[in-house]
């Protein structure tokens, strides 16, 4: 069996201080699993430029020309990281050099030595490879509070995804070639792959600090990332919804009744409170029922627009060509 060329994508985005400590760390990972016999010499770090406003560009552009081993790519602008990463990934595929690519972050956090098992667990079967965290000592009490809290969310609203998975995982391009056929403009990648199916297994790492420059993922971000997943994957809360509108009208039709009782019996006594307390219980459920729906319509409205995820507007390397084939 010939050994397996292998895709590090990395997205990036205004990473200038980070990238010239991280990315020497991807080539020796390349180097130390092509001396261990993994990988082939053909494999490749792929750099994905996010629509950067530093110098993040210039530095990939830099490494293409001091190492074969390192190309990169540049989108037409800031698209999001869950799209960086699919363009990575496609890129991959459309190559038709690439057999697995591995997705990780280029920030230092996620431990890059885990993709010594990550590989070896594709030698021997598997096809989709998450990386999970093992722990979260280095998250706050808030972070990793929420963090659970919304991987058992996911899970109880019917979403298949790993527990304490992000997006960190190797994926064979079998698998890539039937998740190409996933054409959704609103993407959520670490609950779309499992959907694809296929053998997978997981490898347990330890997250790190970042080792330079500032998160770009803030508590806004993560929170719009994970209602994202949530209405991307799940009809479950529309579901919810209904049921809630079935408890408030019984509720309401209780109260009804009630009113009706009291006043037959001339004990009704004239109240402001209990009137306003109600019309504005019954008024926020309707706007948080109305604004719910609304954000899959949102989806639905973006969907049939159809618009591409990414746009490459730039390469270091030739695509297609066949010179890393020797």
């Amino acid at each position: 069996m010939s050994k397996p060329i292998l895709w590090i994508v990395i997205p990036c985005y205004n990473e200038e201080q980070v990238l010239p400590i991280t990315a020497p760390m991807f080539l020796q990972k390349i180097h130390t699993l092509t001396e261990k016999g993994l990988v082939s010499d053909k494999s490749r770090v792929l750099f994905v430029n996010d629509g950067s406003k530093d110098k993040t560009w210039a530095l990939i552009s830099d490494f293409a020309k001091q190492d074969e081993h390192f190309i990169g790519i540049s989108q037409s602008r800031n698209r999001g990281h869950q799209n960086a990463v699919l363009a990575g990934l496609m890129e991959a595929l459309h190559s038709g050099i690439c057999d697995i690519t591995i997705s990780i972050d280029c920030d230092g956090q996620d431990d890059i030595n885990a993709m010594d098992e990550m590989v070896q667990k594709y030698l021997d079967g598997a096809e989709v490879v998450y990386g999970v965290r093992s722990r979260r000592d280095t998250d706050t009490f808030f972070k990793r509070f929420t963090a659970e809290g919304f991987y058992h969310l996911m899970n109880a609203l019917g979403a298949d995804i790993v527990f304490n998975h992000a997006d960190y995982r190797l994926i064979s391009t079998r698998v890539l070639e039937s998740f190409a056929d996933y054409k959704e403009v609103n993407i959520f990648l670490r609950g779309m792959v499992p959907l694809v199916g296929f053998k997978s297994e997981q490898v347990l790492y330890e997250r790190h600090e970042r080792l330079a420059g500032e998160s770009h993922y803030p508590l806004s971000k993560m929170l719009a990332l994970a209602f994202d997943g949530i209405t991307s994957l799940s009809n479950k809360p529309i579901r919810l919804i209904t049921g809630a509108g079935i408890v408030v009208s019984i509720i309401s039709f209780i109260g009804v009744i009630w009113a009706i009782v009291q006043a037959a019996m001339g004990s009704v006594v004239a109240g402001w409170a209990s009137t306003i307390c109600i019309v504005c219980f019954v008024g926020g459920v309707q706007l948080v029922c109305l604004g719910v729906i609304g954000e899959y319509i949102g989806k639905i409205y973006m969907e049939t627009k159809a618009r591409p995820r990414y746009i490459i507007s730039e390469r270091t390397w030739a695509p297609y060509e066949r010179k890393y084939h020797g």
